[in-house]
């Protein structure tokens, strides 16, 4: 967090001198590359540190050799994972019912497991947060942005 406290304040002083248009459209370019480079991560079943993420529990209801989904297929969809930009902040969120889902596998905390069913605790899996070459990619991204 160093990285990105850094940046914050590195990028201050020239966004500063962007009119609030101009800087809703650098906010709006770097929220959809991180969205992008989100997504792409939650594809590799990867945690912003690099670690994999836990492995789901065995299913005894399912009959082996029989092909899965992947976990958070639909989480990383463009519909779900959202971008919001202004003039002063820029966020890549869940939407609705995805935003509990995500909440609950991103800090680990307990959730049934259907409307009936019982309660698990799952495992933490990041699913949103920043990775070592984020901080880089948004450094460039402000760079090439003011150098236009």
């Amino acid at each position: 967090m160093k990285d990105l406290e850094e940046l914050t304040a590195w990028a201050s002083a020239f966004l500063a001198k962007l009119d609030p248009a101009a800087r809703r459209t650098l906010l709006r370019a770097v929220a959809t590359d991180m969205r992008r480079r989100q997504a792409a991560r939650i594809a590799k079943q990867r945690n912003p540190d690099g670690t994999p993420y836990v492995p789901r529990k065995s299913q005894l209801r399912h009959k082996p050799g029989r092909v899965r989904r992947a976990m958070f297929m639909r989480l990383r969809a463009t519909r779900c994972l959202k971008t919001e930009a202004d003039a002063n902040a820029s966020a890549v969120t869940f939407l609705g019912n995805v935003q509990r889902i995500a909440k609950v596998h991103q800090f680990g905390l307990r959730d049934r497991v259907n409307k009936a069913g019982l309660q698990v605790q799952y495992a933490q899996r990041e699913l949103l947060g920043f990775a070592e070459g984020d901080i880089g990619r948004l450094v460039d991204l402000v760079v090439a942005y003011i150098a236009l």
